[in-house]
């Protein structure tokens, strides 16, 4: 058992060291009833929270969701979904790509027409107050963590960390050197605590490699993959160090995960491959050594058939957009 949990735990870290927001967006909006939002902006993944009254999500599966005060939802795109006063309410906001707010029924723009101030917008007033932090791009929120998570994780107040919460409202409307990469580093706190707090609380509804590691064989080979992924690895010498035949780890790694090992590896190592181009300045054949791949061209060609364009080509149009 104690095994299972590390390595549930070198997983987590794995996982919830990807976050790196880079002048994500971040808004306190204040909303007086009735209000509907639909949220089209097909970022990544985003966070709300309810700093005060309270707010219904609705997303892919249309089932409404309450969110009262202190609550923390994380949404994982690029699917839409509504946040209202009520369920139901037809959406009055859009919000698209870039951030932009227009009216739902004449399609006027809305963002400067409901400014009130640095980071805040919405109604003078605002019965209900939201925090909206947004991870608008692919390498910022980690597509290992994106492959990993539900559509919605929804935090009730007596399970959020309702102080940071606090200490974002606070810092929302200061505008001081540095402040957007203060903002950037607590939203991924913000995001991490969430998210660790809830996998803690729901293995038996969390994600299949979650669950994975349940299983001794499974769990050990999976740990053994994330502690060295540039390692030449077959299923024989997996199966091995996991103490389990060949057979065995195939059938139960495959029922769990949903692809046997050598699939899941190599789909994790682009995943990783992918963060750090978006996230370093690293030659292409620095991060096929660090990945696991032989040369810089072997990476290359697995990278172009998943992604339709070359590493060079990937990180150029992350970083331009």
């Amino acid at each position: 058992m104690l095994a299972t949990t590390l390595n549930q735990v070198d997983m987590l870290d794995a996982l919830l060291d990807g976050p790196r927001a880079r002048g994500a967006f971040m808004l306190r909006a204040l909303l007086d009833p009735p209000w509907s939002v639909r949220v089209e902006d097909e970022a990544p993944l985003s966070v709300l929270a309810v700093l005060r009254g309270e707010a219904w999500l609705t997303g892919q599966d249309a089932t409404p969701r309450r969110l009262g005060r202190g609550s923390v939802a994380v949404v994982r795109g690029p699917d839409h979904y509504t946040v209202a006063d009520r369920p139901g309410l037809p959406p009055d906001v859009l919000v698209l790509p870039g951030g932009r707010c227009t009216s739902a029924e004449d399609g006027r723009a809305l963002w400067d027409e409901w400014s009130l101030g640095i980071r805040t917008w919405g109604h003078s007033d605002g019965e209900c107050e939201l925090l909206i932090g947004t991870y608008e791009g692919e390498g910022e929120a980690s597509r290992p963590l994106l492959s990993a998570l539900p559509h919605l994780v929804l935090l009730g107040n007596d399970e959020a960390e309702t102080s940071l919460l606090e200490v974002i409202a606070a810092q929302l409307p200061v505008e001081a050197p540095g402040q957007r990469a203060l903002l950037d580093r607590l939203l991924d706190v913000l995001l991490i605590s969430t998210l660790r707090t809830w996998f803690a609380g729901r293995e038996e509804r969390a994600p299949g490699w979650y669950r994975a590691h349940q299983d001794p064989a499974v769990g050990a080979a999976l740990s053994l993959l994330h502690k060295d992924v540039a390692r030449a690895w077959t299923v024989d010498q997996l199966a091995a160090e996991a103490g389990v035949s060949r057979a065995a780890l195939g059938r139960r790694f495959t029922a769990l995960l949903g692809e046997p090992p050598m699939t899941y590896l190599a789909g994790w190592r682009l995943a990783l491959a992918a963060d750090l181009l978006c996230a370093s300045d690293a030659t292409v054949a620095s991060i096929a050594h660090r990945v696991g791949y032989a040369t810089p061209f072997s990476l290359s060609a697995a990278f172009k058939r998943v992604h339709g364009v070359s590493p060079q080509q990937y990180r150029a149009a992350r970083l331009s957009a």
